[in-house]
């Protein structure tokens, strides 16, 4: 048996590259042939050779290893094969091949030894292979780990890259040390001496890791969010999170890009927890005329008492406030005397009940009713509900809704709504006899 490069103990043949080394020295150099020729026939034959075991892979893979994943139950083999992890592998055969061909670059087809040229530069290309070979596995394993439900919340598309870049800056330097013939960690030493160069090239891409791993741990935003950060004019969806962008569709559909990075060196607003709470905040005020506020009498609370959603509320407020001015004898006669309803107290009193039995509102959560202070734009009667709703059109009907049947129902209490004057408000003022 012949082996590759020495000979084997129980066998006085010579190794097999240097069998075909002399016999291509009496063919070519025995003869009258020109010496072109014998260093043409080394030069394409180790092509030739190399092409060969090249197109034989490549067989292999079409032939054998992707029908093979075809027939598999699993996926995770299906994403190996689309990421060409095995096209890129079949390129280790042929710089193999060239390598172990390399004793052939030598005397007396060269004038000078390529041996240990050839052989520097197989193994610098089986190394640039190697790192191909890395990274489409980490895009398949992160192909694969898309398809896990945990992916949506905690994607590691920004690790993935962080890895991919280590590894092509160590085969970087591995290539850098076969080429030029030095120790790797000289190759380090002398890339250490430049290492301030190196930090302001790459200063977005180690931002971007420290905060992907910081995004990562502390769940700040996810696939899928909604954020709010004005500083960049993003308001939508995440889209995408990458080792230095983070991708937000807006509203209008436009595409905001972020700087990883700014994702912990910037404030945000992430709705997420307004999402995950089933509940959508309705905060919204109505502004009353303060001039339709007033004392409730007889007819009028004859007429509330109608009213099916606050006539049960009103017979027993009537009666805790006939008590509480029969106790302390009150002057009715008198208007400022003792306790008594207002068409502004009962009209909140309706908008509870009204929201109580609605069916879309969410009653685990904070409901509330409130008078604000008043300004020169009346009294705002502020709504702080919560609808059971998330979804953002839903959402917007839900509180257009309430709110037409609010204004709708204002002037059946005896009150109006407070706006400024419009140009038919004058027009109507001056069609006013004198």
């Amino acid at each position: 048996m012949f082996s590759l490069f020495a000979k084997s103990p129980d066998d006085d043949s010579l190794p097999l590259v240097e069998q075909l080394h002399e016999w291509l020295s009496e063919k070519y150099f025995g003869g009258d042939l020109d010496e072109w020729v014998a260093i043409a026939v080394v030069i394409l034959g180790t092509a030739f050779i190399a092409f060969l075991l090249q197109m034989i892979g490549r067989a292999v893979n079409a032939i054998v290893i992707r029908p093979v994943v075809r027939r598999t139950p699993t996926q995770w083999d299906d994403f190996l094969v689309e990421r060409r992890l095995f096209t890129r592998m079949t390129h280790l055969v042929p710089a193999a091949a060239i390598y172990l061909l390399a004793p052939l670059f030598t005397p007396p087809f060269f004038e000078f030894n390529a041996e240990i040229v050839v052989q520097q530069i197989a193994v610098s290309y089986m190394i640039f292979i190697g790192a191909l070979v890395c990274s489409a596995f980490l895009n398949a394993a992160s192909d694969i780990y898309d398809t896990l439900k945990k992916a949506r919340t905690n994607p590691i598309k920004g690790f993935v890259q962080s890895a991919k870049i280590l590894i092509w800056i160590v085969a970087g330097i591995f290539m850098a040390a076969q080429l030029t013939g030095r120790d790797p960690w000289g190759v380090v030493a002398g890339i250490g001496a430049i290492t301030a160069v190196v930090m302001l090239v790459f200063k977005d891409t180690i931002l971007g890791l420290v905060a992907s791993v910081q995004i990562f741990v502390n769940d700040l935003v996810n696939v899928g969010d909604w954020i709010e950060m004005p500083k960049y004019g993003a308001d939508g969806d995440v889209l995408d999170i990458t080792l230095t962008t983070v991708k937000v569709q807006n509203w209008d559909m436009t595409v905001t890009t972020i700087p990883t990075y700014a994702m912990i060196s910037d404030s945000f607003k992430n709705w997420r927890g307004m999402t995950e709470s089933g509940g959508r905040r309705i905060k919204r005020s109505i502004h009353i005329d303060m001039n339709t506020i007033r004392f409730c009498d007889e007819e009028m609370l004859s007429r509330f008492h109608r009213f099916s959603l606050i006539a049960g509320h009103l017979d027993a407020k009537w009666q805790e406030i006939e008590q509480f001015n029969t106790l302390h004898e009150v002057d009715a006669s008198v208007p400022v005397n003792g306790r008594k309803l207002t068409n502004i107290g009962v009209f909140r009193t309706y908008i509870k009940a009204f929201l109580k039995q609605h069916p879309q509102i969410h009653h685990d959560m904070t409901f509330l009713v409130r008078q604000m202070p008043s300004t020169d734009r009346g009294l705002p009667i502020e709504i702080y509900v919560f609808s059971s709703d998330t979804e953002w059109v839903s959402y917007e009907e839900i509180q257009a809704d309430i709110f037409d049947h609010l204004f709708a129902v204002l002037p059946h209490f005896d009150l109006a709504v407070f706006q400024n004057p419009t140009g038919n408000d004058f027009q109507l003022l001056g069609e006013r006899p004198a």
